[in-house]
């Protein structure tokens, strides 16, 4: 249960382009956008941010939500996992890959490349930080310095949404679960603190 209230949709007039577009989009508006934006400056700096980090750039979209959902099972965080879950299916990663995102060291369906990253974001998104200079120099074998640091942003920008779902006990929204449910409940996914109210 959500341990703080997330605003309703006429709560936060400022933000209501965000209902209409997930309303085109057949999507929603995650609880984690409707808590933070009780303090909308931090919401519209972290949408900068986030928008710079895991929109088009120098590492694939598609790739960064799987870095984003290594990271986030990494640190504990089942909110931000599974939504990454459903962000991978809602753009169309391969079912393969998303189900052997666990067994990404073994998998055929990530090459080596992928698993350095994949790697990193495993070993950065623990405390402490798991990260060797030996997984520093894979992953520098495969991905420029430009594409590295951007690896690294989606991560770091991942341990600030996984703090905050994780210790504001977000509620999490049944397209999200239904997608931990199909692809991490394997891996030891469960909703816990994140279940909505009974009441």
């Amino acid at each position: 249960m959500a341990r703080i209230k997330p605003l309703e949709r006429e709560e936060m007039p400022e933000f209501e382009h965000l209902f209409v577009a997930a309303e085109e989009a057949d999507h929603f508006v995650p609880n984690f956008v409707r808590t933070l934006a009780r303090r909308p400056e931090i919401y519209k700096a972290h949408r900068k941010l986030r928008d710079a980090i895991v929109g088009p750039g120098l590492v694939s979209e598609e790739f960064k939500v799987m870095i984003a959902q290594v990271a986030s099972f990494s640190a504990g965080c089942m909110y931000c996992a599974a939504h990454n879950a459903n962000f991978a299916r809602r753009q169309d990663v391969e079912a393969e890959r998303e189900a052997d995102i666990w067994a990404y060291e073994t998998s055929p369906h990530f090459s080596e490349a992928e698993r350095t990253a994949l790697r990193m974001a495993q070993g950065a998104a623990q405390v402490p930080n798991a990260v060797t200079d030996d997984d520093f120099a894979e992953l520098k074998k495969h991905w420029s310095d430009d594409q590295i640091v951007e690896i690294v942003a989606v991560i770091a920008l991942f341990g600030f949404l996984n703090r905050f779902n994780d210790t504001m006990a977000t509620t999490l929204e049944p397209a999200a679960v239904s997608a931990a449910e199909e692809y991490l409940v394997p891996y030891g996914w469960e909703l816990g603190k994140h279940a909505a109210d009974s009441d």
